[in-house]
């Protein structure tokens, strides 16, 4: 498993914990240049450029697209040759047929789960789970759905700028009504 599907997973519920807003395990000191608090969550192809657009966002953004796009089309050229081999084995056109349909059904349930999961956490991680086979053949849907999120956003950016500019709400909610802290303290004048 690579390191940033491990450490996405780990940090999908930072924003969303009461105690710290860092992926980072409780008491380890932040690193030099990192403000306190939440930090936003990485997106793949993307890391945190989609926080300010910077280092190369647009780039990225066009560079997803014409991959997703491009992979989607040489799929299709894959399932084109797979579709040929079952006309030359002679198979019948009932398993033809069965076999479009279940890669148009398997491709629209893919975009369409792969669509809603740029704009909210799934309900059921293990519906999500169950759904995992059928989405991997339906993958096609799923390239899609990058393409055209690509187009208007870094797929997922959405739902994290707002998951992120929560949790920093509520982390400068706290840090400026909690009584203890002393940073937020006004120092008295000395004379």
């Amino acid at each position: 498993m690579s390191e940033n599907s491990e450490n996405s997973g780990n940090s999908e519920n930072s924003g969303n914990s009461e105690n710290s807003g860092n992926t980072a395990a409780p008491g380890t000191p932040t690193p030099p240049g990192t403000p306190p608090g939440p930090q936003p969550e990485p997106i793949r192809f993307f890391g945190t450029t989609w926080v300010d657009h910077d280092g190369g966002y647009g780039l990225r953004r066009a560079g997803v697209a014409i991959g997703s796009l491009a992979a989607a089309v040489a799929a299709c050229f894959v399932l084109r040759f797979a579709f040929q081999g079952l006309e030359i084995a002679e198979v019948g056109s009932l398993v033809g047929m069965l076999v479009i349909a279940m890669f148009a059904i398997c491709s629209a349930v893919a975009f369409r789960k792969t669509w809603e999961g740029f704009g909210s956490r799934p309900k059921d991680p293990a519906r999500e789970d169950a759904l995992r086979g059928l989405k991997s053949i339906g993958f096609i849907g799923s390239l899609l759905a990058y393409f055209f999120r690509s187009l208007i956003e870094a797929p997922g950016e959405k739902l994290r700028r707002t998951e992120y500019e929560s949790a920093r709400a509520q982390f400068e909610k706290r840090r400026s009504t909690r009584t203890g802290n002393p940073a937020a303290r006004k120092r008295p004048k000395r004379r």
